[in-house]
């Protein structure tokens, strides 16, 4: 997220001399993306962030491909994954591609025995269910139903949960995630045009510095493989930082829909956007106000996207019998559509209370084994009563 932001104590300039009390140089640190092409942040330690004590053996995390190539609607029924106490053994990817993976998860546990490291993807974790602290060496971000949890690669984190009730939708990026070009201006700021502006992005606050030797446990994945490392100094020992490249937070129910006299198309929705995908959120809202107009969408051809929709509260009135948590996928290729009846039902209704996160993406995505697990099998049926 291009806004500059910094905290804790940091040098007057950088990549000079900086001393702790006893004498002795803090450690900085560039984390730095596209090379040195793109946002960074300089970081600076109470020891070098290079402290490896031990390695574990590696093992894979890679999705197991059920169905890669299909062209049939597809629902999956995501409360249907059952929670589990491990936060990444709890996530399940469900919808994948060379551009991103689309996971669900329901973890009851706190991260407390060990940190985390996506070292090949920028992360999206839409909370549907729980609340909790987003713990990192930048600082600490609070997060509740309805927020985006924005996680750029290479960031340590862990995750605090106040209670077991936790339900994630989280989408990795293999390119960086950003916000939508169109409403940004040459600088890097938000336009009056965007449905949402920078006061609405919650950014790391409460910096703590932890300066502690031990054995500390941070699962660093990379290419599909897990890899155990053991730091001896605390992962986040941050004495300051400021930069462009940090983790960061947006609330659904702060994207400001952007309406119109007739339907207006899926991008008015746009949120965020990574290489060959965008995700979109669909929140309440005033209907079209054309005396004539049609509320309920249009059938649509998929000719070169497919199409994903993750249901999060709400009526929809395109929809029969749609429950909370899940997941459609139409399939670039063949139209979809309202059901049958929701047409005509939608004509003179002034609003919706509808809250649902949208993917598009350009490539066509597989389904894995934990995705035919949930399937509603019928679903391809669904238009026809």
């Amino acid at each position: 997220m291009p806004i500059y932001h910094t905290l804790g104590i940091i040098p007057a300039k950088r990549h000079t001399v900086f001393r702790k009390p006893d004498g002795k140089l803090y450690a900085e640190e560039l984390v730095s993306t596209e090379g040195f092409s793109s946002l960074y942040s300089l970081v600076y330690h109470c020891h070098p962030p290079t402290m490896v004590k031990a390695l574990g053996e590696p093992y894979s995390v890679e999705p197991k491909i059920a169905r890669a190539k299909h062209l049939r609607h597809t629902s999956l029924i995501g409360f249907n994954i059952k929670p589990e106490d491990d936060y990444l053994q709890s996530r399940k990817p469900v919808l994948v591609n060379n551009d991103l993976h689309i996971s669900l998860a329901a973890p009851k546990r706190s991260m407390t025995d060990y940190f985390y490291k996506n070292s090949q993807a920028d992360e999206v974790i839409f909370i549907h269910e729980g609340t909790g602290t987003l713990k990192t060496g930048f600082g600490k971000i609070r997060f509740a139903y309805g927020d985006y949890l924005v996680i750029p690669r290479g960031t340590i984190y862990q995750l605090e949960f106040d209670n077991e009730q936790n339900r994630l939708f989280i989408v990795e990026s293999f390119s960086p995630i950003r916000t939508p070009k169109r409403y940004r201006n040459s600088f890097g700021q938000l336009e009056e045009h965007s449905p949402y502006c920078e006061r609405d992005i919650k950014r790391p606050s409460d910096l703590e510095t932890i300066d502690a030797h031990g054995d500390f446990k941070v699962l660093i994945k990379k290419q599909g493989i897990m890899y155990p490392y053991i730091y001896s100094t605390h992962p986040f020992d941050f004495i300051g930082w400021d930069g462009f490249h940090y983790p960061w937070a947006f609330s659904i129910h702060d994207f400001e829909p952007i309406t119109g006299r007739l339907h207006q198309p899926p991008p008015v929705h746009q949120t965020f956007e990574g290489h060959n995908f965008v995700i979109c959120s669909f929140v309440p809202r005033k209907y079209d106000y054309h005396p004539l107009s049609i509320p309920a969408p249009y059938n649509h051809s998929n000719v070169d996207s497919d199409e994903v929709l993750y249901y999060v509260d709400g009526d929809f009135m395109s929809r029969k019998s749609v429950v909370k948590g899940q997941i459609t996928l139409h399939p670039g290729g063949i139209p979809h559509g309202p059901h049958p009846g929701t047409v005509e039902q939608s004509i003179g209704k002034e609003s919706t209370e509808e809250l649902a996160v949208m993917i598009d993406p350009f490539r066509p995505l597989m389904l894995t084994e934990d995705a035919v697990a949930i399937e509603d099998e019928g679903y391809y049926k669904s238009w026809q009563s």
